[in-house]
């Protein structure tokens, strides 16, 4: 094989890029290595060729990898840390890119976590793989003739979403193709707890960056056809309930926590009646007790347990909404969590009907298991807007809480029957043909805790759900090109 490759490192500090490049001139595939540096921070290293960017994300930046891509390969390393390339990986990266055409080539790599060594598998890419932290890992192999051509596609000068942008669009001009072997290894510095990280995107402090996300990502619905108007199909609030709202509680093994929910509930305040419908799904820690107790003392208590064994979430769900006790509102509350005030239920309906919709998302304070705030705080989704929230909602990880539906729209659609993401499969599904109301006052308390199902996850199960989710996201963008 001849030089193929051209490398474009960020610079950060010297002594860690040497030993990147170190590792990459092992390879005699390399031709040119380009140091990605800041005016402030130029280097001096002997053997490379200096680029001035503004940063690594942005479209000019984008532009000028385009432009030195004179390789028929381009490797694109996003990390400052070291990396060190596998034994002929880059062989390995130019043997596959030339046996599939793809535009680029990314693989699973290693991760050095305070000094351990830790396999870091990544997932298929597919046509609903369009959030913007999609994990690619660090090291993107591309086509180049390819890149540059994505490249230009793009119509506008990012500051952030330049990075992002280029793999929508390359996404067009084939495949982003998943090579199932650990050909690298970088340092990971963020040693967070997956809950910890998962809140990230609605950080008040990344507004700008999702702000430039959102207007990177409706240009590409537009160009595949998948965009939808803001225009919405009516909700007529005709049909006659015995209750005005049904709060619904999924639970199974919550002795913890159950009994604060249901006292959050049962302290609203209300100008119609509501009642309480628990799905306990078969809890054998003390929690069928708790609810027996208080469906004993309060007749707004409903306690469901299913006669099937085979219910996720969703399909817990599916129990309440389809009962004969349900009322015309169906309100999410987790077994884990409580509401904000006794004002909860009342803002919430009043919201359907002010703003017409046919599911209402309200926002939450994160809190710990005492209840008290911690960081990020409020989680109020501004990234929703009237106008592009339902395109938008394909983007992120999820639309918010708490989440609440117009049964009969409920009733029909249905959840799905899993214990992830059916919550977010509903939204997608339901924002197709009509609009979500909004309230972004604090009306809920998400605790976090140990027993949270999304509060430390391993990287299999990350992989699961994302690739679940990135499932759901395929399917909606293909009901709304054929729309």
């Amino acid at each position: 094989m001849s030089k193929k490759i051209n490398c474009f490192l960020p610079y950060a500090d010297e002594a860690s890029v040497l030993q990147t490049i170190a590792s990459l001139r092992e390879s005699s595939l390399v031709s040119t290595i380009y140091l990605l540096y800041t005016q402030e921070n130029k280097p001096s290293i002997a053997d490379c060729e200096y680029i001035e960017i503004d940063n690594l994300q942005s479209s000019a930046t984008i532009q000028a990898i385009a432009k030195y891509s004179s390789t028929d390969y381009t490797l694109v390393y996003t990390k400052y840390t070291p990396l060190q390339v596998g034994q002929f990986a880059l062989e390995r990266f130019v043997r596959v890119a030339e046996d599939t055409a793809a535009t680029m080539v990314y693989s699973d790599y290693f991760q050095l976590i305070n000094g351990e060594q830790k396999p870091l598998p990544t997932i298929d890419y597919q046509l609903g793989s369009v959030r913007d932290d999609f994990n690619f890992g660090s090291v993107l192999f591309f086509y180049s003739k390819k890149l540059k051509e994505a490249a230009a596609k793009s119509s506008d000068d990012y500051r952030f979403a330049g990075l992002y942008d280029l793999r929508l669009n390359a996404a067009a001009y084939g495949e982003l193709f998943h090579l199932n072997e650990f050909l690298y290894t970088e340092i990971e510095e963020d040693t967070r707890k997956s809950g910890e990280k998962q809140f990230d995107y609605v950080n008040p402090r990344n507004r700008e960056v999702q702000v430039e996300m959102e207007v990177a990502f409706t240009a590409y619905l537009k160009r595949i056809g998948a965009f939808l108007q803001p225009s919405f199909k009516a909700v007529d609030f005709s049909e006659k309930f015995d209750k005005e709202a049904s709060v619904i509680i999924p639970v199974f093994n919550r002795v913890k926590t159950i009994e604060d929910a249901i006292k959050s509930v049962l302290m609203q305040q209300t100008s119609f009646p509501f009642n309480l419908i628990i799905i306990d799904n078969h809890s054998t820690d003390g929690t069928n007790e708790l609810i027996v107790k208080y469906a004993q003392q309060d007749n707004r208590v409903i306690h469901l347990i299913p006669s099937r064994n085979d219910l996720g979430i969703g399909g817990c769900w599916n129990e309440g909404v389809h009962s004969a006790a349900c009322g015309k509102f169906a309100i999410q509350l987790d077994s884990d969590d409580v509401y904000a005030s006794p004002a909860t239920l009342q803002t919430i309906v009043d919201a359907f009907y002010a703003q017409q919709c046919a599911m209402v998302i309200g926002s939450y304070t994160m809190t710990n298991f005492a209840m008290e705030t911690i960081p990020p705080g409020l989680i109020d989704h501004r990234e929703w807007t009237p106008e592009n929230g339902r395109n938008n909602a394909l983007r992120i990880n999820g639309l918010g809480a708490p989440r609440a539906f117009y049964t009969p729209v409920l009733r029909d659609i249905k959840l799905p029957n899993t214990s992830y993401g059916e919550d977010y499969a509903l939204g997608l599904r339901i924002s197709r043909e009509y609009q979500i109301g909004r309230v972004y006052e604090s009306v809920y308390l998400c605790r976090r805790w140990e027993d949270n199902s999304d509060a430390s996850l391993d990287i299999a199960k990350q992989n699961n759900y994302n690739l679940y989710k990135d499932k759901l996201r395929t399917m909606e963008i293909l009901a709304r090109k054929n729309k």
